[in-house]
């Protein structure tokens, strides 16, 4: 076949196997173009997804989905996946609105078993599906596939340690790449460098014990002798074998660009009646140079230049502008200790880790243990600020709980990505971290709309608030911003008449789209003011005292709805004994699905038109209901 025609061939899994197994490696080539060219264009995650190439076609070539089920860590490896299984055609729609997710979705294919987005979760979701087959007497295999990154996080180890007991068909392979998104650390990576070293000894392991087993009489007896003699050079070579002492059977490393391998090493592995870990070498970024230099820099990325792989040249961001005041304040103050659950680029510490190395700190993708050990960081008289995004601070609320606010220990969340993050959709939206900090006690909570409130946030998270403080800011730059807006260091400031008998109100990133609404409404003869919350917890009480000396309210909260600012305020308000009328605009009880920032905020009716709108829309009703009211 011609250049790109066996990729064209597969409208259907069932049709790889129709490729000879000599032309596979065309077919990666042809998938790599693919990859490129699409990424190039509309974004995306692209070393990680060039990378598993081979390893997704051995995988496609082997099993069969939907019977049998693999799993992706993360997800965001999974382009090959998504071309393979009948999503070709619409590859040129990922990430964009009403176009494919950018990670594996159950509602878009049934050969996404799994919705994910976050990492380590795999091997506790294929151990699931395993389980149920086996309840329901289902056939099929289960295949986790997990990176080398993710295997930082404790709940691979969670499901490693259950999984070593199954007695079934259930493949785990570990796609060791040595790194996840920054470069990985710890005694886990170590671990994986030293068995490297050594790839010989398991692989010949696997062919002697295929070749005893079929030698007649005396190959059972010889193969049992052989086994405990493997144990024991096993010992003598490893020391021990971790994944064996779980009850894997270990194979590997082998090859991860070598498809044709890796197709007989999974067919191989499919004949084990028992939890088997296959041991997979990858690079990630392979076959496109620049990314195979820099991969973490072509992790995860907007459009770029496909011929000299130069992307936009980069603007000052709020993750920017975090690190160089981190710096600053970490210059004259050495107890300022910064942290990151394997995000040092992505949360924007890579100058503070340069400069403070022994005050920097990767615990690797470990948001749980991360959060505990800056908790006892503070309890040791240092002053520990953990960046990450929101969307990962999730999975540490129990620490927030436990091992910080009810310590009584003095610590800052550097909440990056607060709000709607666009393209990588719903696993990734960080419009929950305002929520569930309102039940923490004690935090205290700041959202800046510019980079000099950040500024401002940080200093105060450090040297004026007790126990856990968090600064939270948007993904990217800063919006519009009034002539005559002025920093302001108190709780809340209103922008506008406060004579004003509405009143608009937000925090954070919309008080941008509010001034403009502001502005467009006046030009159509509707006064109105803004008041801007600046700390959104606890919620200053004179803030309500003054937005209720208005006749009607408009809060708009890019977050959820349900145990929001929003409601807080709206609590507050009923307290003061506002008469008037207060309407609440944000997320309801949903997940905001992928599309660009702008496009969902403006979906959302939280943009500038959405605020204009249905402030206009709320007049319009009432000037129709006291027409009514005349006439009757």
């Amino acid at each position: 076949m011609g250049l790109g025609q066996l990729l064209e061939s597969i409208n259907a899994p069932e049709d790889l196997k129709k490729i000879p197994v000599s032309e596979l490696p065309d077919l990666c080539a042809e998938i790599r173009r693919q990859i490129l060219q699409t990424v190039s264009e509309n974004g995306g995650h692209l070393a990680s997804n060039l990378g598993a190439v081979e390893l997704t076609v051995a995988l496609h070539r082997t099993f069969d989905v939907p019977q049998d089920v693999i799993i992706w860590d993360v997800g965001h490896q999974a382009y090959t996946h998504k071309l393979l299984t009948g999503r070709r055609e619409q590859f040129g729609t990922i990430r964009k609105k009403d176009g494919l997710s950018g990670f594996p979705n159950r509602e878009e294919s049934v050969c996404d078993a799994f919705s994910v987005g976050h990492a380590s979760t795999s091997i506790s979701a294929a151990l699931g599906f395993a389980t149920a087959k086996a309840l329901r007497k289902e056939e099929g295999h289960v295949v986790a596939v997990i990176g080398d990154g993710a295997l930082t996080g404790g709940l691979a180890y969670e499901g490693l340690n259950n999984a070593g007991r199954l007695h079934r068909n259930f493949i785990v392979i570990l796609n060791d790449n040595e790194m996840s998104i920054s470069r990985n650390v710890g005694s886990i990576s170590r671990y994986l460098a030293h068995i490297r070293t050594t790839p010989g000894y398991l692989r010949a392991k696997g062919n002697v014990e295929t070749i005893l087993d079929h030698i007649p009489k005396l190959g059972k007896p010889l193969h049992h002798g052989m086994t405990r003699m493997k144990n024991l050079v096993k010992h003598i070579i490893y020391g021990s074998n971790f994944f064996e002492n779980l009850g894997f059977t270990y194979y590997g490393p082998f090859d991860g660009h070598d498809v044709r391998e890796l197709t007989e090493v999974l067919e191989n592995a499919k004949k084990i009646n028992k939890p088997v870990l296959l041991h997979v070498l990858t690079s990630k970024g392979k076959g496109y140079p620049y990314a195979e230099d820099d991969p973490g820099l072509f992790h995860g990325l907007s459009g770029f230049d496909l011929n000299t792989g130069k992307m936009q040249k980069a603007t000052p961001s709020f993750s920017s502008v975090f690190d160089a005041t981190l710096c600053e304040i970490a210059g004259g103050d050495d107890r300022i200790c910064a942290v990151t659950a394997a995000m040092k680029a992505g949360t924007g510490l890579t100058e503070f880790a340069r400069k403070y190395p022994k005050r920097f700190f990767d615990t690797g993708i470990a948001e749980e243990h991360a959060l505990t050990f800056s908790g006892a960081l503070a309890a040791g008289n240092m002053h520990p600020v953990f960046a990450v995004y929101s969307t990962f601070l999730q999975r540490s609320y129990d620490q927030i709980l436990h091992d910080a606010a009810l310590q009584h220990v003095d610590l800052t969340l550097a909440i990056d990505r607060a709000g709607v993050v666009g393209d990588d959709g719903e696993t990734h939206q960080g419009v929950f971290d305002a929520a569930f900090l309102n039940t923490v006690p004690g935090a205290t909570v700041y959202s800046p709309a510019y980079f000099d409130e950040l500024r401002l946030a940080l200093q105060n998270s450090i040297y004026q608030c007790k126990g856990v403080s968090a600064v939270r800011y948007p993904r990217g730059g800063e919006g519009y911003r009034p002539a005559d807006f002025t920093l302001s260091r108190e709780p809340y400031q209103v922008y506008g008449s406060q004579t004003s008998k509405r009143m608009l109100v937000t925090y954070g990133r919309l008080f941008s789209a509010a001034c403009l609404a502001q502005k467009a409404l006046r030009e159509n003869g509707i006064e109105i003011a803004v008041l801007k919350l600046n700390r959104i917890r606890p919620l200053d009480p004179a803030a309500a005292k003054t937005a209720s000396s208005a006749e009607e309210i408009f809060f708009f909260e890019e977050g959820i709805r349900q145990g929001g600012v929003g409601e807080a305020f709206a609590d507050q308000l009923l307290s003061c004994g506002f008469p008037g009328k207060f309407h609440l605009y944000a997320i309801d009880n949903t997940f905001v699905k992928h599309a660009s920032v702008s496009e969902t905020l403006h979906a959302l009716g939280l943009d500038e038109a959405g605020m204009e709108s249905a402030i206009q829309q709320e007049i319009l009703q009432i000037q129709n209901r006291t027409e009514k009211q005349k006439i009757g």
